[in-house]
């Protein structure tokens, strides 16, 4: 197989971006789209692919499906495609619950599919550098990962709150970019807005190595941050996801003879590094990656169901109050 066919299940805001990456991507033909309710602006040039059911779109013979709908219908929308022995890349959360977390990874393995889950940062350049320097000790011993991730509230999410749409991202990627696991996540939620779901989420966790963690994550900033801060034995690396910059802050090596500030400071002010990276767009490096796994080529990591899971149950937690 050189060539597959693939088809997008719910087009919002994230599912329209996957029809334009498919439809221009290499090896990959977009062949169906099925989203009952979906306008002509929302397909554009695509409206021909929409199908009138779930059935009429696995009746295209599709190789793999990207299920971008609302999260309460991963999991019948999931069953449907493994049903049709269909490959599936599924937007994060990977299900509205655990239970149907778990029914999806079996039911998959099970008929020999190929599940990811769709944790975006994993492929943002400056992450990616991120996680490069850290496997390359570049930092030394690390200390903390923390991370920001706040804006205005998304007129688009109506089904879950701010932890499962976007804590989940921070959760997903200090797992993955440290190659560490939680051994504790503490965490506070709360509802501000008048919404039915929580809108903040303030958490402290710590990993396998003792590394200390923070997640500030919320729907009531206007302006948009987006940032993970490492801290280790030789500085800082502060990456800016918005803008795919990543930046080192260095210890420093000059002796500090202003005994006052000195004293005050702690560690002394080093050098200061903007790193020049290639800026590529995830969401097609994440389809690229997908694409390669499929046809059984060599490929970039992409998050699995069972990793997808893991964040699902960490985030559960925090929501239901089972915090150790």
């Amino acid at each position: 197989m050189n060539h597959l066919r693939a088809g997008v299940v719910g087009v919002g805001v994230m599912g329209r971006h996957h029809v334009r990456v498919l439809s221009q991507l290499e090896y990959v033909e977009l062949v169906a789209i099925h989203d009952p309710a979906a306008v002509d602006d929302q397909l554009g040039n695509h409206s021909h692919l929409n199908t009138n059911s779930l059935d009429e779109f696995c009746e295209k013979d599709l190789d793999y499906c990207v299920i971008a709908s609302p999260t309460h219908l991963h999991h019948q929308i999931a069953l449907r495609m493994a049903e049709a022995n269909v490959h599936c890349l599924i937007e994060k959360p990977v299900a509205n619950s655990v239970a149907e977390a778990i029914e999806i990874e079996k039911i998959f393995k099970a008929k020999d599919l190929i599940g990811a889950v769709g944790h975006i940062e994993r492929f943002n350049p400056a992450l990616l550098e991120l996680r490069s320097r850290l496997r390359a000790n570049f930092l030394g011993s690390l200390f903390q990962i923390s991370t920001r991730r706040q804006g205005p509230f998304p007129g688009r999410i109506g089904d879950v709150g701010v932890v499962k749409d976007l804590a989940t991202h921070d959760i997903d990627l200090t797992m993955w970019a440290s190659d560490q696991k939680y051994l504790k996540l503490d965490a506070r939620t709360s509802k501000r807005a008048n919404r039915p779901h929580e809108d903040m989420f303030v958490a402290t966790g710590e990993l396998t190595s003792n590394i200390i963690t923070s997640h500030i994550v919320n729907w009531l900033t206007p302006f948009k941050e987006r940032s993970t801060t490492v801290h280790g034995e030789f500085g800082v690396l502060v990456a800016d996801t918005l803008n795919s910059d990543i930046t080192f802050y260095s210890n420093g090596s000059v002796q500090n003879t202003w005994d006052q500030i000195a004293a005050f400071r702690g560690v002394s002010e080093g050098d200061v590094t903007r790193f020049a990276i290639d800026r590529r767009e995830p969401l097609l490096a994440e389809h690229e990656a997908f694409r390669d796994l499929v046809l059984g080529r060599p490929h970039s990591e992409i998050c699995t169901l069972s990793e997808g899971r893991e964040v699902l149950q960490l985030v559960s937690s925090v929501l239901e109050g089972d915090l150790s």
